[in-house]
């Protein structure tokens, strides 16, 4: 793989940006869709995969991670005691299968996204951010990338994962990403390195992580994918695939899918974390090459995939496509006005969705993107 520079995605792609029909996902009608998991907040899902990107079927279920917090106090404050559980997916319905790790076994203070693969002997790598330090006193937005080995346990009794040893994979090196070792800090107001996206290159077989990281701009940052490479013994960190320059500082979900013997990279962003605030809407967005190299060119001319309605700017949020083209995500705040017209703890959770939202389908042709499937089953 050669190590040419980035791709800059900048103001000028987001000019180019015009909403349509085929980039805008519906308006969710329901307003009392269940929560997956009574009492708990669920959001950020992706599967268990096959070496290809597909989720794993065991005894006739789909496995699925996600996030998971108690619902209490203002919806986010959920990310600091998020952890990892495990579901099962038959259809249209979803079954617990409890935390993917017992409470203490990670080495953060609470748990962040990433992605999962079962292996050819059978376990599962588990992919993961551990934000913060286990047994801090103080909540500390260090970000940690894991991985935790452990087996898959499905021997008719409830399917689990055990014996998992974590390890810690690759480290931003302050020069080509910045370090993420603050103290203070919030949702869209920390620097990253998080989010691993697992990846296997169908043309040679080499796996690689992209993992959302910010890079130095102006003397502050800005959003990135960062990309390492499997080698002998550990992973080595290679230059960005892409950076938001100047526009947006925090990408978030990373993830690459082979199509059509096309390489499609996409990840998430949020509108008030764009320069300047709401420049572009809540979405997924695209970009495609030919190989890994690159070079990365955006869908749809500005890299607009899928966005929330205008009229519910935050509906939904954490979109991951799969490979047959099926797009997840959660639901995230509904009101007209977005999360910033919710005044009051009671207002945010009345209005916080904090479950799975409706399943779409896109197409991809080349250098472009549609929604061609609403409330896939």
């Amino acid at each position: 793989m050669t190590h040419g520079r980035p791709f800059r995605w900048t103001r000028q792609h987001l000019g180019r940006l015009v909403p349509s029909p085929t980039t805008t996902a519906p308006i969710v009608r329901s307003s009392d869709l269940p929560r997956l998991l009574q009492g708990e907040y669920t959001w950020d899902m992706w599967p268990v995969q096959e070496p290809d990107g597909s989720p794993i079927v065991v005894l006739g279920a789909e496995l699925w991670m996600t996030l998971s917090a108690p619902v209490r106090g203002h919806p986010e404050d959920r990310h600091d005691v998020a952890r990892l559980r495990l579901l099962a997916r038959k259809g249209g319905a979803w079954r617990d299968l409890d935390h993917v790790f017992p409470a203490g076994a990670s080495p953060g203070s609470r748990e962040w996204s990433g992605s999962a693969v079962r292996r050819p002997d059978g376990s599962v790598s588990v992919y993961y951010t551990a934000a913060g330090h286990r047994g801090e006193a103080r909540r500390s937005y260090v970000q940690r990338v894991f991985e935790a080995r452990a087996q898959l346990v499905a021997d008719g009794g409830p399917i689990r994962l055990d014996a998992a040893e974590h390890r810690e994979l690759v480290r931003p090196d302050g020069r080509m990403y910045l370090l993420t070792d603050q103290v203070d800090g919030g949702p869209g107001r920390i620097g990253a390195f998080r989010d691993p996206g697992w990846f296997r290159d169908p043309a040679d077989g080499r796996e690689y992580l992209l993992i959302a990281a910010s890079v130095p701009w102006r003397g502050r940052f800005m959003g990135a994918v960062a990309l390492a490479a499997e080698r002998a013994g550990g992973w080595s960190l290679r230059p960005p695939l892409v950076q938001a320059a100047g526009i947006n500082h925090e990408i978030e979900r990373p993830q690459l899918v082979a199509h059509a013997g096309r390489y499609y990279l996409f990840f998430c962003m949020q509108r008030h974390v764009f320069h300047p605030p709401g420049s572009a809407p809540t979405g997924l967005y695209g970009f495609v090459a030919a190989g890994m190299e690159g070079p990365w060119e955006p869908l749809n001319r500005s890299g607009l995939v899928i966005q929330n309605p205008p009229s519910e700017p935050d509906q939904a949020y954490a979109w991951l496509v799969l490979p047959d083209l099926r797009v997840v995500s959660f639901l995230n705040y509904r009101s007209s006005r977005g999360s910033e017209g919710l005044t009051t703890v009671e207002d945010a959770r009345i209005r916080f969705g904090g479950t799975v939202a409706p399943t779409l389908r896109i197409a991809l042709h080349g250098a472009t993107s549609c929604i061609v499937e609403h409330d896939v089953r």
